[in-house]
């Protein structure tokens, strides 16, 4: 199974997860009976709970730990993440290998 294939199944299991708490909460039922009315176990109901309110840790590598070059207007692109750290992408960057620093970037 491809990567790009489990972030699909992945996204789509927490858009129905997502959409199951919602149901919970605007039923104004305990999570114990809207879990028993639906098949689901608490255990089950509870993780997706607290996996989909946290928010996901975002992982930054240094790649290259040389001091900067050039001033910020040469960067095609500033990707600045929530930690303040900066990834600078230069117009003619390779595809692949922006794919494959981005794909880091989400896991």
């Amino acid at each position: 199974m491809t990567r790009s294939t489990v972030a699909r199944k992945l996204g789509s299991r927490s858009e129905d997860w997502r959409a199951r708490i919602s149901a919970q909460r605007q039923s104004g039922v305990s999570v114990k009976q809207f879990c028993a009315r639906q098949g689901l176990t608490e255990q089950s109901f509870y993780y997706w709970r607290k996996r989909l309110q946290t928010p996901p840790s975002m992982r930054f590598a240094l790649v290259e730990a040389e001091p900067r070059r050039g001033p910020a207007e040469h960067a095609a692109l500033e990707l600045v993440l929530t930690t303040g750290e900066r990834l600078r992408i230069g117009a003619g960057v390779d595809a692949t290998t922006l794919q494959q620093v981005l794909e880091a970037l989400r896991a």
